[in-house]
């Protein structure tokens, strides 16, 4: 969705937003309520992004839904500010800065990108998920398995010599 920057009103406006965006080629409805204003050259956009992803757990290795709700509060700056300087470091205060050039703006790019930077790096199906056995593949969560766990790393047998003493 285009946002056309000299159409946003001085006292700003509110937008509820239902797109579909593609994420790792997996189409994903996302809902969106943002609040969006204009202060000086600077565009605020904050709200809230609602969406569900598909995850495989961490553990057991099985495909889960899980619905994200991602908090929104960027500001815009156009990128004109940016020239002549090659390079740039990127300091604390300014994660949640981006920039704009000419007069439109992608709001489907900023939900595109929050929803993959907020995607878990460690997902589980829950949080009491068991995982599944290393050797035969037995998911926990349905039962145990026979296996031998106790095998050690064959690199590791010199330290278990240090525990015997």
């Amino acid at each position: 969705m285009k946002l056309l920057i000299p159409d946003i009103p001085e006292e700003g406006f509110d937008l509820e937003l239902r797109e579909t965006i593609e994420s790792d080629g997996i189409l994903l409805p996302v809902r969106a309520r943002l609040r969006i204003e204009k202060v000086g050259s600077e565009i605020l956009v904050k709200g809230e992004i609602i969406t569900d992803v598909k995850l495989q757990c961490s553990r057991c290795l099985k495909d889960f839904w899980s619905e994200l709700s991602i908090p929104v509060d960027v500001v815009y700056h156009p990128v004109e500010e940016l020239k002549g300087e090659d390079k740039h470091e990127i300091k604390a205060e300014e994660l949640d800065m981006d920039f704009y050039s000419g007069e439109e703006m992608d709001l489907l790019t900023l939900v595109s990108e929050q929803v993959a930077l907020n995607l878990p790096m460690k997902p589980l199906c829950t949080d009491l998920c068991k995982g599944i056995c290393l050797k035969c593949g037995t998911d926990f969560n349905l039962g145990s398995c026979n296996c031998n766990v106790k095998d050690v790393d064959s690199r590791l047998e010199v330290l278990k010599k240090l525990l015997k003493q």
